[in-house]
């Protein structure tokens, strides 16, 4: 049947001059050798153009042409043939009108194949006449729009621009990330899970998030604190993703029914830039969460966080005590971390024995001994702690305190000689020491010990190229009722987000808002006497001259650095 339809196309294109009879007759020698069809070897071999074979066998079939490249194939038509038959048959759905199915062939002559498919789908077959060869390639566009795009990125991907190199955490040794594979990934796999780390990386994305659902896979990047769409890989490479992912945090791939953790190491432009991974399984398949942490994003001090000149000065003092306890309130993602590394940079001498213990350690800092909690090994927080205290440290960091036992000794650390700095989930700063006093802490111990708490968050910064100024006078009321003062409204200037090519939402980048709360003799004496939070900090503002963290927005806002509407959303809750 094969050589009976070869010889028909052979006779009519040497009947319409499109080949020679030595090339036609060279080529279908070529189709046997090869079984492949000979519409195709003709033109993989360049035998013959593409145009010329359509134009040649479109006259003699009495069928005409298509340029399948340039239809919008009818979702009516590819739901009428699966993709299987489309496939099997070698046949591209381009149209249905009521009965009549518009399909583009490669060979007018099987007339068998079109009773097929009058059968099987129950339609009058129109034929038109295309080349195998395109109606192959054109089946998994049409059919998988999604797992094509993302071949196109992939193809036109430079190597030289996403090239990284990941270290494993169990070796040594670097390796390219090329050179790793997988039972389930080929190269396109490593390739677009270099993409995703590559592009979160230029994108400056604290994490990275690939999640599974039913029919479709999603990619988001966290930026600036907000996560954000990216490509989304076809939901058949989820899997390979995974497992890739795996493979360079040396977790077990073959287990896929609990949470699993892990981290590596990838060198890019020179840099090493270092990621948690957390795997968990989902009803969808599992997803892959990546923190990113790059260690030059640490190469500022504390006069680079952008807080106001009296914050600062505060936050100073205290860096400057040799004994006492300085405490980072926030949620997470609010930068304590980052203030804590800083201060950590800015207080580095050879003369000073510097601690840390963390879960995990994040950054590594040079010159600084950094210890990581290990609970299943019985390496707890206050564990660490205990330990440390035998090793005459001057400077302690306590990666966040989370019960009695690292609060009291953490506490006794700081009254008996050592500055020691730590972090807390609270949404204010006076609110840390009601959270110290509830976890069992007396009053006493706590205002004998901390000289310092900085609650903080991170806000968006305007883009300087396309944000506007707002109208503000019909706001005047609310304005004021949220925080700004009588004698600042006349001349008031706010800037709102636009949203451009160069930052597209109308932010790009953050700085640090910070609420310095400096235990005064007064907030003592409150302390003591076992004052609520709210009376701690309205004394503070009225008589110690503290900035709330709403106040610190208000003063950015009027700068232009940020939005009212980032103010409130990052200031929820402060009433003050």
């Amino acid at each position: 049947m094969k050589d009976k339809f070869s010889q028909r196309i052979r006779k009519a294109l040497i009947k319409h001059g499109v080949i020679e009879d030595a090339k036609a007759d060279e080529a279908l020698a070529l189709a046997d050798k090869e079984d492949k069809s000979y519409s195709e070897v003709l033109l993989e071999h360049g035998f013959v153009d593409e145009m010329g074979l359509i134009g040649a066998l479109s006259i003699e079939a009495s069928i005409p042409p298509i340029d399948v490249e340039k239809i919008q194939a009818e979702e009516e038509a590819l739901q009428a043939i699966s993709q299987e038959l489309a496939t099997y048959y070698c046949v591209l759905p381009v149209s249905k009108i009521g009965d009549i199915l518009t399909l583009a062939v490669g060979n007018p002559f099987d007339i068998l194949k079109l009773d097929d498919l009058r059968t099987v789908t129950n339609c009058d077959i129109r034929p038109v006449m295309s080349t195998e060869t395109t109606i192959r390639k054109r089946i998994q566009r049409v059919y998988n729009p999604e797992e094509h795009k993302m071949g196109e990125l992939l193809d036109s991907m430079d190597d030289s621009k996403s090239s990284i190199e990941v270290k494993k955490e169990a070796k040594e040794e670097e390796m390219d990330l090329s050179k790793l594979t997988d039972e389930t990934g080929e190269s396109p796999v490593i390739k677009l899970v270099n993409m995703i780390v590559v592009q979160a990386l230029k994108d400056k994305a604290s994490d990275i998030h690939i999640e599974p659902y039913e029919k479709t896979v999603r990619v988001r990047y966290r930026q600036d604190g907000v996560l954000k769409d990216s490509i989304a890989p076809p939901k058949s490479m989820v899997s390979s993703i995974v497992s890739r992912i795996k493979i360079m945090s040396n977790l077990d791939i073959a287990e896929r029914r609990i949470p699993q953790d892990g981290k590596f190491q990838v060198k890019y432009e020179g840099r090493q830039i270092d990621f948690r991974v957390s795997i968990l399984p989902t009803i969808h398949g599992e997803k892959a969460v990546m923190r990113v942490l790059d260690s030059s994003s640490l190469n500022l001090g504390i006069a680079q966080l952008g807080f106001e000149p009296e914050a600062e000065a505060a936050f100073r003092r205290a860096i400057d005590s040799s004994y006492g306890m300085i405490l980072v309130t926030g949620p997470t993602g609010s930068g304590k971390s980052t203030t804590l590394y800083a201060s950590l940079k800015e207080m580095l001498n050879p003369e000073e024995n510097v601690v840390t213990v963390e879960e995990p350690v994040e950054y590594q800092l040079e010159g600084v001994n950094q210890v990581p909690v290990n609970v299943k090994r019985g390496l707890t927080f206050a564990a660490a702690l205990r330990s440390i205290l035998r090793q005459d440290p001057d400077i302690i960091m306590v990666g966040e305190i989370r019960d009695f036992e690292t609060a009291d000794i953490a506490v006794k650390s700081a009254i008996t000689g050592h500055l020691v700095l730590s972090t807390l989930h609270t949404n204010d700063s006076a609110s840390s020491i009601t959270r110290l006093i509830d976890m069992g802490i007396d009053s006493f111990m706590v205002a004998s010990s901390v000289i310092l708490i900085a609650a903080q968050r991170l806000c968006r910064k305007l883009c300087d190229k396309c944000k506007a100024p707002m109208d503000v006078l019909p706001q005047k009321d609310a304005l004021i009722k949220m925080g700004f003062r009588e004698e600042e409204m006349k001349g008031l200037k706010l800037w709102k987000p636009v949203g451009c090519m160069g930052c597209g939402n109308g932010y790009k980048g953050r700085f640090a808002i910070l609420e310095a709360l400096e235990l005064t003799e007064g907030i003592k004496r409150m302390v003591i006497e076992s004052k609520s939070a709210m009376d701690i900090k309205r004394f503070a503002i009225d008589k110690e001259n503290m900035i709330t963290l709403r106040r610190c927005g208000i003063i950015n806002a009027m700068k232009g650095r940020t939005s009212l509407e980032e103010v409130l959303r990052m200031t929820m809750g402060d009433e003050f």
